[in-house]
Order: structure tokens, then C-alpha cells, then sequence
């Protein structure tokens, strides 16, 4: 199976956290995972893709304009039907807690609706979701001051979304 992992990433957080979603993808031995920044993703290469996870930095609780602009070049693949089953999942990283995670999740998740795909989130079984995280998908906060760009609950986290989505294009099939 496919699976497309594209972020939108500034002081380097949200990029660490697509590449532990496609290492909880890749885990499984049955994902071959596009992992790209917004600049190098072709949108013209989505319909060959089983999953498509993106992500990007919260901006005032929503989408950052990267992602943004990116995200709005796919209206030719709506117009033709061409995402519609895909499995999606959403990411986001932000400087403080209570910056905005679950309104940018939200906000990412929305386009994927418009376009027919079928949301995976993250449920509450998950250890590190319990307590930690977010039922829409992984928003984790990364304080400025920190030199670290990911805890071990956020690698965690991610790594869990990219196994979910792999067990559930796997269910699929």
C-alpha cells in the first residue's frame, strides 16, 4: 500500500513528528511511505496513494499557509472524484499549550471531507493518547524554549497514527 505523508514544517517540530508517522507506517513492513515536504509533493501523484496524512505547524488555530496553498491545488482531484475512500489523517505541532491544536485539526481535517476521504483518527486506547493527546488526529505542543523537538509521548503518538492508518487501508482491502 501507498501511503503520503506531506507537512508544512518552520522550526523543524512538525517534520519531526511526519517522520515518526512514517515510522509507525513504514513498522508495519506492508506501507511504502512518500514523505515530503509541501514544496515536493505533486498533488497529480494522490490518486496512486492508499493513505494521505498531512500536517502542518497551527497558525491561529488553523492550516499554515504552505499547507494551505497546497491543499487548494487539489480541487481538480474533487471535481473528478479522485480521493474519495482514501484513508486520511491529520498532524499539527504548536508553541503553546492551548495554541490552537484541536481548531487546527479540525481545520485540516475539512478539506479532507470536502474531497470524500475517510478520517482516520487516534483513539483513547492508546496509551499515550489517554492523556496526552487528541481524538482528531496528533497535535502535540512544542514550547519554543525547548532545544528538544520531540518528547517520547510525541514520537509515541505519531508512530501510533501511522500504524492506524496502515491497519485501516489494511482492513480495507
Amino acid at each position: 500500500m501507498n501511503v503520503c505523508i506531506v507537512y508544512d514544517s518552520e522550526g523543524g517540530h512538525t517534520k519531526a513528528l511526519a517522520q515518526a508517522i512514517a515510522l509507525g507506517a513504514e513498522q508495519s513492513g506492508e506501507a511504502t511511505v512518500f514523505l515530503n515536504h509541501v514544496d515536493k509533493t505533486d498533488v497529480r501523484k494522490l490518486p496512486e496513494m492508499d493513505a494521505i496524512i498531512w500536517g502542518c505547524p497551527g497558525h491561529f488555530g488553523s492550516i499554515s499557509s504552505g499547507l494551505k496553498a497546497w491543499i487548494d491545488r487539489l480541487g481538480y482531484l474533487w471535481a473528478e472524484g479522485k480521493l474519495i475512500n482514501k484513508v486520511g489523517a491529520v498532524f499539527c505541532t504548536t508553541a503553546t499549550t492551548h495554541g490552537g491544536l484541536e481548531a487546527t485539526l479540525l481545520n485540516l481535517l475539512t478539506p479532507m471531507l470536502h474531497q470524500g476521504m475517510i478520517i482516520a483518527g487516534l483513539p483513547g486506547n492508546i496509551q499515550e493518547n489517554a492523556l496526552y493527546g487528541s481524538y482528531y488526529g496528533v497535535g502535540i505542543t512544542c514550547p519554543i524554549e525547548s532545544d528538544v523537538l520531540l518528547t517520547q509521548n510525541d514520537q509515541a503518538l505519531g508512530k501510533a497514527l501511522g500504524e492506524r492508518v496502515v491497519q485501516i487501508v489494511k482492513r480495507m482491502k
